[in-house]
């Protein structure tokens, strides 16, 4: 799919985009670019390819799940200004 100078004018119009009309030939041919490797991409038959989370058969490294912060929540509910059972109440907004 190859895109021209209007279709480029339609898109940034639609952005909200302000584009100088000098620019909107190197950007059709850009996007032009950018959709026929999509397209490239879109006919290898990957349907014997397992889905993966991350490019690289890696595991994330994880910090050990303990508190860094003493807990402070009857200090922080003590200066609220209205609590009820270990919540905070606030002003109804939404109708």
């Amino acid at each position: 799919m190859a895109l021209d100078q209007s279709d480029v004018e339609k898109i940034a119009h639609l952005a909200r985009l302000a584009l100088p009309p000098a620019a909107c030939t190197r950007y059709a041919q850009d996007l032009s670019n950018i959709l026929a490797l999509v397209a490239q991409m879109d006919a290898v038959d990957t349907a014997g390819v397992a889905p993966m989370a991350h490019p690289l058969h890696q595991t994330q490294r994880l910090r050990p799940d303990v508190p860094t912060e003493p807990d402070q929540r009857a200090r922080f509910q003590a200066i609220a200004p209205q609590t009820d059972g270990g919540l905070y109440l606030v002003p109804k907004v939404i109708e």
